[in-house]
């Protein structure tokens, strides 16, 4: 079974994350920020991975760290769940709209983390929710599980429907990448003998 547990806990936050690459899209996340619960939430439902996130972090401050520190565990997990990526698709991509926003990504699991970023927002609050988090999340979920991602953001005027899409996007796109791929049986998905 494809699943991991990760547990992680510094100064700043104590978080708990499980994954489960062959699940339905289940979901329980509780990081204390409502915004970030219901992308957490997107990611699962559209992957169709099982993620609980159980977060306790330095709210009084802000979210940064608990966002964050959430993306590091979830990368850590993936990571973790994925072993050592034998018969897997690897590559995934998905182009998502959602009213007014269109996103896509692009993704390899490739074990060489890098994130380009060109999805702007129009607006630096959703809610009380900081854009400039989501893009914090996506690092280090990237950095953390080896992800090769390219995020673009093709149209958008209404900033949740950009994050949205964006989750969603990444979403689809990892779905694609953790699938088994028939064709390959338990061979790796690469010529280098090791990813």
């Amino acid at each position: 079974m494809r699943k991991a547990e990760i547990h992680r806990q510094t100064a700043e936050t104590e978080i708990a994350v499980t994954v489960a690459l062959d699940g339905t899209g289940t979901y329980d996340n509780h990081t204390g920020v409502g915004f970030f619960d219901h992308m957490l939430d997107q990611l699962a439902r559209h992957s169709l991975i099982d993620i609980t996130v159980k977060a306790d972090g330095d709210l009084h401050i802000d979210d940064h760290h608990t966002v964050e520190d959430c993306g590091i565990a979830l990368g850590q997990a993936l990571t973790r769940a994925l072993g050592d990526k034998r018969g897997i698709r690897r590559y995934g991509h998905f182009t998502l709209a959602m009213d007014d926003a269109q996103v896509n990504c692009a993704l390899d699991l490739s074990g060489r983390p890098f994130l380009v970023w060109n999805l702007p927002f129009p607006t630096q609050k959703i809610g009380t929710f900081d854009t400039e988090l989501v893009r914090e999340f996506f690092q280090a979920f990237a950095t953390h599980g080896g992800i090769t991602l390219h995020l673009d953001l093709i149209h958008g005027v209404n900033s949740h429907h950009i994050a949205e899409a964006a989750f969603k996007a990444v979403a689809r796109a990892l779905r694609m990448a953790v699938e088994p791929d028939p064709r390959l049986g338990d061979a790796l998905p690469s010529t280098k003998g090791a990813l």
